[in-house]
């Protein structure tokens, strides 16, 4: 004790020192502020838990995650937990203004990082959606978020005290210990911070109905799918179903051109309907995931669809994803035969890359990529004559229509009219995409470099295998 307060004694002549010099006294603790709240501690500790993730931290148990899960003080750890959902939520808040929508957020964290953390995304979805009235909620939006929720361990998303909320999921066995718990957390925190922006294609929670859905939304401008509309889908939905599972190719044919004959009248068909009665349709876009293994193969496949349909596309690499723009109906019809086709085009390709050469060796990457690039191109030729035929066969019918019965022309010279003549008003909406694309996109695009086919006998198999697929639909594109 002597010795201690011998110490002392001189850093308090320092301190006489120090006053006497600066002509005022050393600040004391209580001058200096009051020490700082758990509120503050917590939020300090959460900053520096993501910036190791940030400055490249990989370690579970390192310094910047203990501070957060170990109970430093009563109700430390229901802090943490409080203020973890609370930027989560906001980080949430603004990805959706960035452009994300609920699925493709989840989508996203968990092909950055793991199931697990798309998860935790969800919840923090759920919730962030429970502060806005349904009624402002759009649909499409409320879908995902209701799939989502759907698709969660156990009961579907939890939801409680937000204090309780990092202990509750602890409590599900999703993670063997808390800190890992809370690491999940804090790489869910950091990968927000990294998000791209995306473009807008949906009305944000809040907002819908309350104000025109925006340039951009499927849908914008159009009436809602009638129940005509939905019959009309399902029929070709249960036709690509059965072309999908048939091991007959001439069964396949037969429902694919069926399939193909229906969606193709139901596009004109809308788009004439909308425009008789007045309906201001404007285009639209729609996000579809394309993900690896030969993610560039399947950006092909959708590009040729999507132009089979008067449609556009802009493939987002980074993220895995792929805008269409186009009309509601021609949207619609690109996400159901680019998704049967693509159940087909893997079935046909597993069958083939499965095998062995003549030489005995196994089928390789190259096949497959070879594989699929064909497919895609023969698929594209036998669309744009899918989609001339139709579209022929529409401008016909309807000239004959106009024709009369007489044959005096009144009823073309009506159609010229109110704008519905088919061939101006169809190329009138190529032009209104084009329209929409630069309007969206501006000129922020590059030109992708065309995938190359190295591997021959995939090449052939490709392409005979896109002569069994099974179709539906018609239009034009860019990627």
């Amino acid at each position: 004790m002597a010795k201690a307060s011998g110490r002392r004694r001189p850093k308090k002549a320092r301190d006489r020192r120090a006053q006497t010099a600066s002509g005022r006294p050393s600040a004391t603790r209580s001058e200096q502020g009051p020490a700082p709240s758990q509120q503050e501690l917590v939020a300090a500790a959460i900053g520096a838990a993501v910036q190791a993730v940030c400055d490249g931290s990989r370690d579970p148990h390192g310094a910047h995650l203990d501070p957060l899960a170990i109970e430093r003080a009563p109700g430390w750890t229901q802090a943490v937990s409080r203020a973890v959902v609370d930027y989560l939520r906001g980080s949430v808040t603004r990805a959706w203004q960035r452009g994300w929508q609920p699925a493709e957020l989840a989508r996203h964290v968990g092909r950055e990082l793991s199931a697990n953390h798309a998860a935790m995304v969800a919840d923090m979805i759920t919730a962030e959606l429970l502060g806005y009235p349904a009624a402002t909620v759009d649909d499409r939006w409320a879908a995902q978020a209701a799939a989502l929720e759907a698709a969660a361990p156990g009961k579907g998303a939890w939801w409680g005290s937000d204090a309780d909320y990092l202990r509750a999921w602890y409590g599900l066995g999703r993670d063997a210990e808390f800190i890992a718990t809370v690491a999940t957390a804090v790489e869910t925190l950091h990968a927000f911070h990294h998000l791209p922006a995306l473009e807008r294609l949906l009305p944000l929670p809040g907002t819908a109905r309350a104000v025109p859905k925006e340039r951009g939304a499927p849908g914008a401008g159009a009436a809602s799918a009638g129940p005509a509309d939905e019959r009309m889908l399902s029929r070709i939905r249960a036709l690509l179903a059965k072309a999908e599972s048939t091991e007959f190719a001439e069964e396949a044919e037969a429902l694919s051109g069926r399939a193909q004959e229906l969606m193709a009248k139901y596009s004109i068909d809308h788009a004439l309907l909308a425009a008789e009665t007045g309906q201001a349709e404007t285009p639209g876009g729609r996000r579809i995931a394309v993900d690896n293994p030969y993610e560039a193969p399947k950006a092909t496949l959708l590009q040729i669809v999507a132009q089979a349909n008067r449609c556009r596309v802009v493939w987002s690499k980074d993220v895995g994803l792929v805008t269409v723009i186009g009309f509601p109906a021609d949207l619609d019809a690109v996400e159901l035969l680019f998704t049967s086709l693509l159940v087909q085009a893997n079935s046909a390709m597993l069958r083939s890359g499965g095998k062995r050469d003549g030489a005995g060796r196994s089928r390789t990457r190259a096949f497959r990529q070879s594989f699929l690039l064909a497919y895609a191109i023969r698929i594209g030729e036998r669309l744009s004559e899918a989609a001339d035929h139709a579209e022929q066969a529409a401008v016909a019918e309807q000239r004959a229509a106009a024709a009369g019965p007489d044959g005096d022309g009144a009823g073309h010279d009506a159609a010229a009219r109110n704008g519905t003549d088919l061939v101006p008003f169809l190329a009138a909406r190529h032009r209104a995409v084009d329209e929409a694309v630069d309007e969206m996109f501006g000129s922020t695009l590059t030109r992708s470099r065309a995938v190359r086919a190295t591997d021959a006998d995939g090449w052939n198999s490709g392409r005979a295998a896109a002569d069994l697929a099974s179709l539906h639909n018609q239009a034009q594109v860019v990627r």
